[in-house]
């Protein structure tokens, strides 16, 4: 089999218009490349999300490399302020446009084209997982998840995991993950009384103890970063009672909160507080007040060590540049592997990704292809 161009590729990837939910094609075409080249293939369907797992190697083996990706991409907005059509992959100047150019079809394009390349070229004693999701852009709950799922059933067992999302702000090789907050949202609700503007007392107003309630949380340090992580956060994200009267005290008022923290707290010891804090405004107003919360991912951390070590030395190999170790961000599919095994993340710049034109410069994702390989080298060696 003659070697794959990541550079074609990605944009073969790109025309699949595989939108969250939607498969696209993605999956359909990695797993024809994958299975010509040697990879055992599985099909990991679950709750209409279409997911891949794929293996090089002898299942069992102690040594086993995985990767995680994913092919499903954000909505593309408005169609007609993209210059270039959204999964037309066109190039111009050297700079690929499309949807998923850097989220993150370049980056499963590159490590693709360097797993197939390396156990051609130089056969490892091991073996090679990767496990490709179209679920991570949206709820993430039948995508990574699926998959080691169906790995804990089958006994297959990754030693150690390359996430590919990108990972670098401005400059190619300059930030590596090794971990990422935690995530979490909750929604209150304040139910009072509706009734006249004029006549307060026959109303019991809902917003003086949401307001209440959003400032005491959102007034609190919740810390000042620890070792590896910057500072935990809460942001208000909507206040809203629906009503567009300018008499009426409304029956009820909404509230909206996302917390991003590190790992001195747990999802389940901020809610716990978030609980005390609504417990002592409920009391104060004489209000019924209730919460529903959503933990999206718990805090984690791959110490630097082994692993981190091996990455880095790859990208600055080949980039010159010795990536900064950090865990800043949103959250990503990580979140699931890390309980699986060890797990770290580099891939390409993201400054375009989620935008309309979304990019990639051509020769990111070749070089990107050469760290994939260098790092798969240097961990078979």
């Amino acid at each position: 089999m003659p070697p794959i161009d990541p550079v074609q590729l990605t944009a073969d990837l790109i025309r699949c218009p595989s939108v969250t939910p939607a498969e696209g094609g993605a999956l359909i075409l990695l797993e024809k490349i994958l299975s010509q080249a040697g990879f055992e293939c599985t099909r990991v369907d679950r709750g209409g999300i279409s997911n891949l797992f794929a293996r090089w190697g002898e299942k069992g083996d102690e040594k086993t490399f995985g990767f995680n990706g994913h092919t499903d991409v954000v909505p593309i907005g408005d169609e007609a302020a993209w210059s270039h059509g959204p999964f037309s992959a066109t190039v111009v100047d050297g700079i690929m446009y499309g949807r998923g150019a850097t989220d993150m079809k370049s980056g499963v394009a590159a490590y693709v084209a360097a797993a197939i390349d390396f156990v051609q070229t130089t056969p490892p004693k091991g073996a090679l997982i990767l496990t490709i999701t179209g679920d991570e852009e949206a709820d993430a709950l039948d995508g990574t998840t699926a998959l080691l799922d169906y790995m804990d059933r089958e006994d297959e067992q990754m030693s150690v995991c390359l996430v590919g999302e990108p990972t670098c702000p401005n400059e190619m090789g300059e930030m590596m993950k090794i971990g990422r907050r935690g995530s979490m949202t909750a929604w209150f609700e304040v139910t009072g009384k509706q009734g006249h503007s004029a006549y307060p007392h026959r109303a019991k107003n809902p917003l003086p103890a949401m307001a209440r309630l959003m400032d005491r949380l959102a007034s609190r340090e919740l810390d000042q970063g620890s070792d590896h992580f910057d500072a935990s956060t809460l942001a208000v994200v909507t206040i809203d009672t629906g009503n567009p009267a300018t008499n009426v005290i409304p029956a009820s008022c909404r509230a909206t909160v996302n917390t991003r923290f590190n790992d001195l707290h747990t999802g389940e010891s901020l809610t716990d507080w978030m609980q005390e804090e609504l417990d002592a405004v409920s009391a104060a107003f004489d209000m019924p007040i209730s919460m529903k919360v959503k933990v999206s991912g718990e805090s984690f951390l791959t110490p630097p060590g082994a692993l981190s070590d091996l990455v880095a030395k790859s990208v600055e190999a080949e980039t010159g540049r010795k990536p900064e170790l950090s865990t800043t961000g949103g959250t990503s599919d990580a979140r699931f592997v890390k309980n699986h095994c060890p797990v770290v993340e580099f891939g390409l710049v993201g400054k375009t990704m989620h935008q309309v034109d979304e990019n990639v410069p051509v020769e990111q994702i070749d070089q990107l292809k050469n760290i994939y390989t260098r790092i798969l080298t240097d961990y078979f060696a």
